[in-house]
């Protein structure tokens, strides 16, 4: 799964990697090295603009965490952050999004944890590994908008929007760390993955598939990251590592 990432890519950067880009300098979120379930993320989706009919690739930030529209209330969405690839077309709560709402999640890479067994003098723990290509990862993503029926549809309050990540069989260096990872979209299949004009389900499989896979690199960081609350780049220094897992 990925249930922890790194994202600190500006708007600016990813202009560079994926050209034109709209994003409203009021909504741009701060970078964080501890991104967690329910916090803000950077979306990258098109969309048909509905005062001039342009299709517009933008940046927006969407809550981790999707929550259908069928759903009575948002709380279910923290359960939801990911989507495995083998079944999202199938899922009621995801299948609708795959068909016409899908959108990258830029991530300079994410944390796995591997349980460390007890020894004489030291509880068992969990340590974090940090995988990584060295540069911008682009996840695959769904988003979806959910409304609170208790307000007017016209009031912006009464709008959520939602995203989770597609994650996919583990492989190479992800693989020593956990069985799951992220699935990420290649450059060259972006404008594709993103068009929400295409809905053919083969299609759509074919470009469901990691680019980066051999690239991963795995690092052990200290166990200050297992706090949500933790932040900063400090969270990426290099640690001990038990299992001997890092690279």
């Amino acid at each position: 799964m990925c249930g922890r990432f790194v994202s600190t890519t500006t708007p600016v950067d990813l202009v560079e990697l994926l050209g034109e880009l709209r994003w409203d300098p009021a909504e741009a979120l701060a970078p964080s090295w501890n991104v967690a379930p329910t916090d803000p993320v950077p979306a990258v989706l098109e969309r048909v603009d509905r005062e001039t009919g342009e299709l517009v690739r933008r940046l927006r930030p969407l809550r981790w965490g999707l929550v259908p529209s069928w759903s009575k209330d948002p709380s279910g969405g923290a359960r939801m952050i990911n989507a495995r690839s083998e079944t999202v077309h199938q899922k009621p709560a995801f299948r609708k999004a795959f068909a016409a709402r899908r959108c990258v999640i830029p991530a300079d890479g994410y944390y796995e944890w591997r349980p460390v067994p007890a020894a004489p003098g030291r509880k068992a723990y969990k340590q974090p590994y940090f995988l990584s290509t060295g540069s911008v990862m682009l996840f695959a993503g769904l988003y979806e908008f959910w409304r609170d029926r208790s307000l007017p549809e016209d009031d912006p309050a009464g709008w959520l929007a939602t995203a989770t990540i597609i994650t996919t069989d583990a492989t190479d260096a992800a693989g020593r760390v956990h069985d799951r990872m992220p699935l990420t979209i290649a450059p060259d299949d972006l404008s594709a993955w993103l068009d929400p004009a295409l809905g053919d389900q083969a299609e759509l499989h074919h470009l469901m598939h990691s680019p980066v896979e051999a690239a991963l690199s795995v690092r052990a960081v200290p166990t200050t990251v297992n706090s949500v609350r933790s932040d900063g780049p400090e969270l990426l220094e290099r640690a001990a590592d038990p299992l001997g897992l890092a690279d």
